[in-house]
């Protein structure tokens, strides 16, 4: 009785986990939650849990209650259930990854090679005329000089 009662207690609280990761938006991860959430109270109504803690407890005593109550049987539907709601959210987690770009060895080698950075004045840090924008290179630095050297020329400063 003890049993049944804190599995419950588990699956509540994993079913509220799920709700609060559902509110956010992240509906994979809260599929996989609630579907391991129901993994206690599964194993509690089909009598796989207390199956050999109990005194006296064996595999024939199980056997029949498989066969005479219909508790075993909805125990086992529920981890059936469980079962299929982890692989559909295992299957809409790397759907949603794949759909954002990925997030494993991909997006760490575009990180890695400054994929994801700004950069200074534009693409590649090339200005609106295609010339190299300040500050991207050293090299770049002396061709703005050269530029503003030319336009206070050009103004007679």
């Amino acid at each position: 009785m003890l049993t049944t009662t804190v599995c419950a207690a588990l699956s509540a609280a994993g079913l509220a986990v799920a709700f609060l990761t559902a509110y956010r938006r992240r509906f994979a991860a809260a599929t996989r939650i609630a579907a391991l959430s129901l993994v206690p109270v599964g194993l509690a109504m089909s009598g796989l849990l207390g199956m050999f803690g109990e005194i006296g407890g064996t595999v024939a005593a199980w056997a029949s209650d498989l066969v005479l109550k219909p508790t075993v049987w909805a125990g086992f539907g529920v981890l059936a259930a469980a079962l299929v709601l982890y692989v559909v959210g295992r299957a809409a987690g790397r759907r949603t990854r794949a759909r954002e770009g990925g997030s494993g060895r991909g997006a760490r080698r575009a990180a890695e090679s400054g994929a994801s950075r700004p950069a200074l004045g534009g693409e590649g840090g090339r200005g609106r005329e295609g010339r190299p924008a300040a500050g991207a290179t050293d090299a770049a630095d002396a061709d703005d000089f050269s530029d503003i050297e030319a336009i206070l020329k050009k103004h007679g400063i």
